[in-house]
């Protein structure tokens, strides 16, 4: 597949309402969104970076830095997704920037072959259980007030972000006033240490599904030592940035869970990768989220669907983080999100809409 050339935008999208964690709060998103253009047509593909390196080292300037200046001249002439991959790969780091577009020249070239991006996976679902990322509140009864209308909503399972001084008493708020039944988790973006130990060990209390990324992203050993101490599985986020990184967190027994995020591992070949190797040691999977505009849900939701993704994701609808959309909207229907069926990532910009929220548009002649 030629490329003649690339698309560099940066779209601004105001969030619904702020959305804290322990590294930050986030109130717009500056999305950076690759198109690739070929003969045949276009393809999209979304970078997850924000605008502060405060989840990751990456940020979405340097993405688009990175993308101008080394990722897109190393292309070779004709390219599908798995030769930008190995293109790519020398250089080191900058997973977001170069997932963005390896999904972007996949989108063009399943959307050329008539194959949607489910059915290239391996999707074998029509569509997917949804769970919800709540951010940490001012106060616990407005998390409660937060939770009910998510539940409401439909929502299978909901998640926490909790952090030192917001952990134990909104967890059991939410046990108490929801009940037993619904699937409960927490996320604690590395914002805790081994010390920590046993005060996160009165989080078994409340039978969570697990708890997320506990300790630092670049200490599997600790990790180790923390699931040895806890009931509650532990699952890895930010520690695993790759195949590799997931080998060696299943071999240590930091992880018996893993959440798996395309962006932050390079891509969605990398992500299936890890979902194949986690199923073959019976290592539940689900999809996180980053906060995505359709492009990128679309593209989750279509991972969402393969066998070993065996517990609700992040795939959250549309609605939860945008008032408007840049794709027609993923509507939530009994707690699911249908997979997409069409062409590639079976979903496009809506052109009046992409066109209102694009800040910079830059066009990179191949």
């Amino acid at each position: 597949m030629n490329i003649t050339g690339i698309e560099l935008r940066r779209i601004a999208m105001p969030l619904r309402a702020p959305f804290r964690t322990s590294f930050g709060v986030e109130t717009a998103r500056d999305v950076l969104l690759v198109r690739v253009v070929t003969p045949e047509g276009e393809g999209w593909g979304e970078c997850v970076a924000m605008s502060e390196p405060r989840y990751s080292s990456e940020y979405v300037d340097g993405a688009q830095d990175v993308l101008r200046r080394f990722l897109i001249p190393a292309l070779p002439e004709a390219a599908d997704a798995y030769g930008v991959k190995r293109a790519l790969k020398p250089f080191k780091g900058h997973r977001m920037a170069k997932a963005a577009l390896e999904t972007a020249v996949l989108d063009a070239q399943l959307r050329a072959t008539g194959q949607s991006f489910g059915g290239y996976l391996g999707a074998d679902r029509t569509r997917v259980p949804c769970g919800v990322s709540v951010g940490i509140m001012d106060s616990v009864p407005e998390l409660l007030d937060a939770v009910e209308g998510f539940v409401a909503e439909g929502y299978v399972r909901i998640k926490l972000k909790i952090e030192p001084g917001w952990d134990v008493a909104p967890v059991r708020a939410v046990r108490e006033r929801f009940g037993d039944d619904l699937l409960l988790q927490v996320d604690a973006n590395a914002a805790y240490t081994l010390a920590d130990a046993r005060h996160l060990a009165t989080l078994d209390a409340f039978d969570l599904l697990l708890i997320e990324q506990p300790l630092a992203d670049d200490d599997l050993v600790q990790h180790a030592a923390l699931a040895r101490q806890l009931a509650t599985p532990v699952c890895l986020d930010e520690s695993i940035e790759s195949a590799e990184d997931a080998a060696a967190a299943i071999t240590l027994g930091a992880a018996s869970i893993i959440n798996i995020k395309p962006g932050r591992v390079g891509g969605y070949l990398e992500a299936k990768a890890i979902h194949d190797l986690c199923v073959a040691h019976g290592v539940p999977v689900w999809c996180g989220g980053m906060l995505e505009t359709g492009l990128g849900r679309a593209a989750n939701v279509a991972l969402a669907a393969l066998p070993g993704f065996t517990l609700p994701g992040d795939t959250s609808g549309s609605r939860r983080y945008f008032a408007t959309d840049i794709t027609a909207p993923f509507e939530l229907a009994d707690g699911h999100l249908d997979v997409p069926t069409g062409p590639g990532l079976g979903v496009e910009p809506v052109a009046d809409i992409l066109d209102e929220v694009t800040a910079s548009s830059e066009w990179i002649k191949l």
